[in-house]
Parts: C-alpha cells; sequence; structure tokens
C-alpha cells in the first residue's frame, strides 16, 4: 500500500520529468483537443450543408449524401414501429429482457448507471501503478465481457423482430382461428395493426409482457360490448390499469377488435 509520502515522491519525479522532457497539459494537450474539436464541428456542418444544398425539397430528390426525406411523416399511422439508433440497441434489447413494467426502471436506468459509475471510479478503487495487460487479468477480463456483453446485445436488439410485424390472416392461421366471417378478419388485422402484439401473447405471436396472455380470452363468456368499452377506454372498467385506451378507434372497429378477441379456436 502507497503512503502519502511515496504519492509526493512520485508526483514530484512525474512534475520533474514533465519538466525535462515532456509537455504540460495546458496548454498543450488543451490546445491540441480544441483544434481537433473545431475539425469534428467544421466537418459535421460541412456533411450537412453538402447533404443539403444537394438535396431537392421534395421527397425522394437524393442528393449526394441521399434524399432529406422518403416521404412525410403521417401522425395518424398505426403500424410505424419507432426503433432506435444503432448505438441504443444494447438498451433496446435490456428492455426485452426486463420485460415486466416494475424492472423497467432497472434496464434503462439501473444497470447503465451502476456501470458508469463503477467505471468513473476505476482510479479512486485501483490505486496500482502496474499497467502492463498481461499482470492485470481482472482489469482486462472484465474489459473483455463489457465489450461483449454490448456486442451481443447491440446485435440482438438490430436483429430482433417486432411482434406487431405480422398480419391478420397469418394471426388467424397460426392460432387455428377457423372463420368466414368478414368482421373478425378485419378485427384481427386491426389486432396486428394498432400494436396489441408488442405487449400481448396471442397464441403463437406477440410479446411476452409486460400485458397478459389473452390467447384464451374468448373463453372467459364476455361480450361484444364489455371488449368494446374494454378497449376504448379500460380505466372505466379498471380504473388504474396500466393498459392504455384507444379512444380513436371508430365504433365500427372497436365492434371488429371485440368479435375477434370472442373469435373461437379451432372452428369451435
Amino acid at each position: 500500500m502507497a503512503t502519502k509520502d511515496d504519492n509526493r515522491t512520485q508526483f514530484k519525479l512525474y512534475k520533474e520529468d514533465v519538466q525535462r522532457r515532456g509537455k504540460p497539459f495546458y496548454p498543450h494537450a488543451m490546445f491540441h483537443d480544441t483544434v481537433m474539436s473545431f475539425i469534428v464541428v467544421a466537418v459535421i456542418i460541412g456533411l450537412a450543408s453538402l447533404w443539403y444544398f444537394t438535396s431537392g425539397e421534395e421527397a425522394g430528390d437524393s442528393g449526394v449524401l441521399g434524399p432529406r426525406y422518403a416521404e412525410q411523416a403521417d401522425p395518424g399511422t398505426t403500424q410505424f414501429i419507432p426503433r432506435p439508433d444503432w448505438y441504443f440497441y444494447f438498451l433496446f434489447y435490456l428492455l426485452r429482457i426486463f420485460k415486466w413494467p416494475e424492472t423497467v426502471i432497472l434496464a434503462t436506468i439501473g444497470i447503465p448507471t451502476i456501470l458508469l459509475i463503477l467505471l468513473i471510479m476505476v482510479p479512486f478503487y485501483d490505486r496500482r501503478r502496474e499497467r502492463r495487460i498481461a499482470r492485470r487479468p481482472v482489469a482486462v477480463v472484465a474489459a473483455l465481457l463489457v465489450v461483449a456483453s454490448m456486442g451481443i446485445l447491440t446485435y440482438k436488439g438490430a436483429t430482433a423482430e417486432e411482434p406487431s410485424a405480422t398480419s391478420g390472416q397469418a394471426l388467424l392461421d397460426g392460432n387455428d382461428v377457423q372463420t368466414d366471417d368478414p368482421v373478425v378478419v378485419q378485427g384481427a388485422d386491426l389486432f396486428a395493426a394498432v400494436g396489441c402484439l408488442n405487449c400481448h401473447t396471442y397464441g403463437t405471436q406477440g410479446a411476452a409482457g409486460p400485458g397478459p396472455n389473452i390467447s384464451n380470452v374468448s373463453e372467459q363468456g364476455r361480450s361484444i360490448d364489455y371488449w368494446k368499452r374494454w378497449i376504448h377506454n379500460p380505466q372505466d372498467i379498471k380504473p388504474g390499469t396500466a393498459m392504455p385506451g384507444f379512444p380513436n378507434l371508430t365504433d365500427e372497429q372497436l365492434t371488429a377488435l371485440a368479435t375477434f378477441l370472442n373469435a373461437p379456436k379451432g372452428g369451435g
């Protein structure tokens, strides 16, 4: 264990070595960092200007770096699946692992914050002077595990299929719902389109949470009107429930969804 006198001696030797052979951090290193920062910002501004002034204002008009946008955003769409930028894929996949509502804070804030604090504190709890990689097995293994876990989570997040990426007909076929009723078919299409499968499991499709498995809700004996009220505003039936309402759906759409939920499997 190094004493205070040893630390002072080492610091004095360091300062003497800097005066004799090296350059102090201020102003030399700070000047280099400042120049490099200006270069990075200038490159970003240059690329943004090149993209903006060589691309057209119409959708699809491509310039040197691509079009400004492919098509105008539709704020009323129910089929858009949001995805994060690639450097957040690891966090995106953590949310799939910690999929229960009470663990979301742990996945998004708890784990990354704890790991970041441990990284920031390395200079304070690791005071050994040995810096050769061959003699730092714990640090090397820890670094490799971090890199491997980040890489695996990023890959899994990039290749993960969205649970709502299915069609109504695939939903019917995959769960043995045999029907010729166009209302049931319409309900299956809506069920796949409005995002129900992002929270619920229906047969072999969907996500395993945070909502419950609703594969067999038709066996509960609920009426069509009950399911219409539940989908429109669940708070009216069960105050405090975590399920969001769908007030923008029309009465026809609510009827189709409710009829689909009450449709028996296996043609029963």
